[in-house]
């Protein structure tokens, strides 16, 4: 009953300018770049997937505290199934995280009701950004939340019910690079409708004398349906002395791709996402891509994850808080590589940092026997031996 009447929120925007048609969302290139429009720009939109699918892509586990510092997953607390599980019954963990983390590119803010009962959360539904508005207590300062529903109700939820996932000044960054965006989606339109009107090629028709209105007439037609569509590059037929004079670009139109690809810099400044990992290669290398992706790793996501992991704290009771946290698994991030990751279990192995089972157990793979021992297999004499891990094997070099 509950999901039915979230689906008539009615989507009224918290900020006035919004409302007015995206008026006050409008540029300089006199577009208005709302987030919706923002997300058809194609830099806007493969920053925001990077972004959203990276951290949708790490397990969210909630961890308890031990008492000699070591921590273990919280399996038995309500709320670990809904955020490494479902949170509600329609809504996948990576789908929740994905949307919610969309939600703060485009509006400043993710927002979910921690539907209760009694003391018990028992769903997380992702709210609507544009019916959400944070209200601040001016004597307290503690925030709630007003949610506007269909018809205009508004229902006040305080704050230890609605997961609110912030940025930085619950500043949108599409919002704050509207102006970027918008150039961006103006050059493509530009480049669209040159290339599109088959015009091709372009030039001045010169006559050595004045054109009847006639002439001119039947003239621009036969031209336009001769080197248009499907007739666009063949060769051109003249008459009546005519000359043809094709234009060149100059200096400036030939910056064009070069603004392009700017833009794509600016976009990805305002996302925090690596012009690389957006697919604007033109500085890329083999030594600094993945430096560039270490660096989104560390400078975006670990970021994104501590906001993400102390606005769910904030759900816990304040006695909860002092044992249990909310913490993304970033091993997720390895899995592609498996040679980086055999050989960090090798180390982590030899370091005693985990034993030969517990790296198994990483891999989905089974236990074996003596596995649980915390020994250098490197320099321990009659160390148990480790069965072989699966390793991508390579077809041996043909030498002519």
């Amino acid at each position: 009953m509950l999901g039915r009447f979230f689906k008539l929120f009615e989507r009224k925007s918290s900020d006035p300018f919004d409302a007015l048609l995206g008026i006050g969302m409008q540029t300089a290139a006199n577009i208005a770049v709302t987030p919706e429009v923002a997300l058809r720009c194609i830099p806007v939109y493969a920053g925001v997937r990077v972004r959203c699918e990276t951290l949708g892509s790490l397990p969210l586990h909630l961890y308890k505290r031990g008492d000699n510092g070591q921590k273990d997953r919280a399996v038995d607390h309500p709320l670990y199934k809904l955020l490494h599980d479902r949170p509600n019954a329609w809504t996948s963990a990576p789908d929740f995280v994905m949307q919610m983390e969309q939600d703060c590119c485009t509006h400043g803010g993710g927002f979910a009701l921690a539907n209760r009962s009694g003391d018990k959360i028992v769903e997380l539904i992702r709210l609507p950004p544009n019916a959400v508005t944070v209200r601040i207590d001016p004597i307290t300062l503690e925030p709630s939340y007003d949610l506007v529903v269909a018809g205009g109700t508004k229902i006040n939820y305080p704050w230890r019910d609605i997961l609110h996932v912030p940025t930085l000044g619950n500043h949108a960054p599409i919002k704050l690079a509207r102006e970027a965006i918008g150039l961006t989606m103006a050059m493509e339109r530009h480049a669209g409708a040159l290339f599109g009107n088959g015009a091709r090629p372009a030039g001045i028709l010169k006559f050595k004398r004045k054109l009847t209105d006639d002439v001119h007439e039947r003239l621009r037609k036969s031209w336009g349906s001769g080197h248009s569509g499907e007739n666009a590059g063949k060769t051109a037929i003249l008459e009546d002395d005519a000359d043809f004079t094709p234009l060149t670009f100059n200096s400036v139109d030939m910056q064009f791709t070069e603004m392009r690809a700017f833009q794509v810099l600016e976009i990805s400044r305002a996302l925090g996402v690596p012009p690389t990992l957006m697919m604007e290669l033109g500085r890329a290398t083999w030594a600094n891509a993945e430096e560039m992706s270490q660096t989104f790793l560390a400078f975006t996501i670990l970021p994104r994850m501590k906001l993400w992991q102390g606005a769910v704290a904030r759900l816990l009771s304040v006695d909860e808080q002092a044992q249990y946290y909310a913490e993304f698994m970033i091993d997720e991030l390895v899995k592609a590589d498996i040679a980086a990751r055999f050989a960090a279990y090798s180390q982590a192995i030899a370091s005693r940092i985990l034993n030969p089972n517990e790296a198994r157990a990483k891999e989905n793979m089974a236990p074996y026997d003596g596995g649980d021992e915390f020994a250098n297999p490197n320099i321990t004499p009659n160390a148990p031996v480790v069965p072989a891990m699966p390793v991508a094997r390579q077809k041996p070099r043909v030498v002519s």
